[in-house]
């Protein structure tokens, strides 16, 4: 296990993902122009809908890992450029679906797809990206490529559903956090790099290693975007913020408030949260230690892009290696900008 401390020395890599986008930005451009170029498999009387979510264009992380994991194990090539599209599918489809269940008006700052067709199309969107992700993911000669880009497809949607039958639900675990949060946001994030490494011909140890290091960073990051949620600003994010407590999703950092809770407050917070009061800092603050929840929540984060790190020793040293690195300090860094204030 690495000694490595989570504050990440300042002169080690630039604080930004400059360096490891610009190390890839000939991929993510090709891989941008096939995403919006998807659009055109559509039936012209959908393609339109296609072109709308596929162009409201976020990071593209997922396509970035599975093209800095093919620099790192031997060379990018089309198939990684591909797989970067069938991800990028199936993040979006997900997406989609995520706004209509929790009623988000805002995407990228842009309206989202229920809020400019409503719900019924929404879903069938939604539905036809995934589809049309696994019709790509069949491309693939390796069988078990096949598989795994399905598995991480199954799993974002199981995890989505076991998000939502475990709403409201103040006996949630953080171990049954954990196992919701990996299959729904970190499942893609390993599969990038896993069937990334595979595509090389990676050994069996360097593939398991990079589907850990997904599962990570994927993870420290959905703990980010839960704390965002309820402490960032919605200009600035680009997004339908506070959805999560009134949709009754409870996060790492309401974990921890709950579990620093007495039996009165936790009673309180559970009646405010069943019958829906609004919720807003103050409320959370008046309960219990919300500063030392929310700070609890980040430094698990940081201990967990640690771990990250240390799954990439594997890797021959190489720009990309680096660049993979880099990403997890950039992370670091939006997690110490989160703060209660």
């Amino acid at each position: 296990m690495s000694q490595e401390t989570t504050t990440a020395p300042a002169t080690e890599l630039p604080s930004s993902l400059e360096f490891p986008f610009d190390l890839v930005r000939e991929d993510l451009e090709a891989v941008e122009s096939e995403i919006l170029a998807q659009a055109k498999e559509f039936d012209p009387a959908v393609e339109g809908y296609v072109a709308y979510v596929c162009g409201t264009s976020g990071k593209r992380i997922r396509p970035a890992l599975s093209t800095l994991i093919g620099g790192a194990t031997g060379g990018s090539t089309d198939e990684h450029r591909r797989l970067g599209v069938i991800l990028e599918l199936v993040h979006i489809a997900s997406l989609v679906h995520d706004d209509i269940m929790d009623g988000a008006d805002i995407r990228r700052g842009a309206p989202t797809a229920s809020a400019k067709w409503g719900s019924t199309i929404s879903v069938l969107l939604g539905d036809c990206l995934f589809a049309h992700g696994l019709r790509l993911a069949t491309t693939f000669e390796d069988v078990q490529v096949n598989r795994l880009i399905a598995q991480s497809a199954l799993d974002v949607c199981q995890g989505e559903i076991l998000q939502t039958q475990r709403r409201f639900d103040l006996n949630l675990s953080d171990e049954d956090y954990y196992k919701i949060i990996r299959m729904k946001t970190a499942a893609l994030f390993a599969a990038a790099m896993q069937v990334g490494a595979r595509l090389n011909g990676a050994s069996e140890e360097i593939q398991l290693r990079m589907r850990d290091f997904g599962n990570r960073l994927g993870t420290a990051y959905q703990i980010y975007d839960d704390c965002i949620d309820l402490v960032g600003d919605e200009d600035e994010i680009g997004k339908t913020l506070g959805t999560d407590l009134q949709k009754g999703k409870l996060t790492l950092p309401i974990l921890n408030l709950i579990n620093r809770a007495s039996t009165p407050q936790r009673e309180k917070l559970g009646r405010i949260l069943l019958e829906k009061e609004p919720i807003d800092i103050s409320t959370l603050a008046g309960i219990a230690d919300y500063d030392g929840a929310l700070e609890d929540a980040l430094n698990t984060a940081h201990g967990i892009l640690v771990e990250a790190r240390a799954d990439l020793d594997v890797l021959d040293d190489s720009d990309e290696k680096k660049a993979l690195i880099q990403i997890t300090r950039y992370l670091d860094g939006l997690l110490d900008g989160c703060k209660f204030s």
